[in-house]
C-alpha cells in the first residue's frame, strides 16, 4: 500500500473541496492514488458538505453500551438537535457505542461509510466529539450514568472507583460528575497556562482590594484552592455541599472518569 502524506491528502482536499479526514481515507481506499480518490468522493457526494466542516456542531447525542466490568460511550455531535434527536442520528451513535464495548474506542472507525450517509442526509457537520471505553479492574466498581433528554443522552459519566463495594456511593459520585462536571482528577491535570491567568488575576484582585502586602499571599493562596475546588474531582464539595467528594468516599477513591457533555464545546 501506497503510503498517505499529510501533503497528498492536503493537495486533495484542495482539489475536490472535501474534509480533511474525508480526503484521507479516500487515498487509503484508492491505494494512493489521487483520481481515483477523487472519483471516490465524487461517488459518496463528499466534495459536497466540505464546507460544513467549520460549522459549530455543539449539538447531539451521547450514547452508552455496558456489560460486566465493561462500559462505552460515544458522543456523536451535529449542528442542530433537530437531527440529534432523530431515529437514525441515535441509532448511529448506539451502535458506534456498541462496537467501542467491543473493541475499544478504535472501532468507530469501523462506522465511516454510515457516518459519511448522516452527513450527506442530514447536511450537518456530524462527527465524533469522543469515544471511550472503561474496564474496571478486579475489585473495583463502575458506575455509567447517562442522562436522556428528548430522547437522546445529553450528560453522560463513566466513573471507576476502588476501595469500596458500595454500587450506591459510586452511583452518587457518578451523577455529582454529571452535575458538577469537573475537568481533572488532580491539580496536576489542570491547565497550567489557566492556572497561571488565574493566579496573576487573583494577586491583582487582592492588591486592589488594599489587603496588606503581607497577608496577599495567603490570601491568594486560598483563592486558588477554591478555584481548583470548581475543576478537581476529589476536591469539589459533593453537590456543591461542603463535604468534598474525598471525604464523601473516605476510605475509597476515584480511579478515573469520563464525561461527555451535549451543548458545550
Amino acid at each position: 500500500m501506497s503510503e498517505v502524506t499529510a501533503k497528498d491528502v492536503k493537495s486533495l482536499r484542495d482539489a475536490t473541496g472535501a474534509g480533511m479526514m474525508d480526503a484521507k481515507r479516500a487515498l487509503v481506499a484508492a491505494d494512493g492514488d489521487r483520481d481515483k480518490a477523487a472519483r471516490i468522493l465524487r461517488e459518496k457526494g463528499l466534495t459536497k458538505v466540505a464546507a460544513l466542516e467549520d460549522r459549530e456542531n455543539n449539538e447531539g447525542a451521547v450514547a452508552m453500551a455496558t456489560e460486566g466490568n465493561s462500559a462505552a460511550m460515544v458522543q456523536l455531535k451535529s449542528e442542530t438537535d433537530f437531527s440529534a434527536k432523530a431515529d437514525d442520528f441515535i441509532e448511529l451513535a448506539q451502535k458506534m457505542a456498541d462496537a467501542v464495548l467491543a473493541r475499544g474506542p478504535e472501532a468507530v472507525s469501523e462506522l465511516n461509510d454510515e457516518l459519511d450517509s448522516l452527513k450527506l442526509a442530514k447536511r450537518e457537520n456530524i462527527e465524533i466529539g469522543s469515544a471511550v471505553r472503561f474496564e474496571a479492574a478486579d475489585g473495583n466498581l463502575l458506575d455509567a450514568y447517562l442522562h436522556v433528554q428528548d430522547g437522546r443522552g445529553v450528560n453522560g459519566v463513566l466513573l471507576e472507583v476502588t476501595g469500596t463495594d458500595d454500587a450506591e456511593l459510586a452511583h452518587e459520585v457518578a451523577l455529582h460528575v454529571a452535575f458538577a462536571k469537573p475537568t481533572a482528577m488532580t491539580r496536576d491535570e489542570v491547565s497550567s497556562d489557566l492556572a497561571a491567568k488565574a493566579l496573576q488575576s487573583f494577586e491583582e484582585l487582592t492588591r486592589k482590594e488594599g489587603k496588606p502586602e503581607q497577608a496577599v499571599p495567603k490570601i491568594v493562596q486560598g483563592r486558588m484552592s477554591s478555584w481548583y475546588a470548581e475543576r478537581v474531582l476529589p476536591e469539589q464539595g459533593m453537590f456543591g455541599e461542603k463535604q468534598t467528594v474525598d471525604e464523601r468516599l473516605g476510605e475509597a477513591s476515584v480511579v478515573r472518569f469520563a464525561q461527555a457533555i451535549i451543548g458545550e464545546s
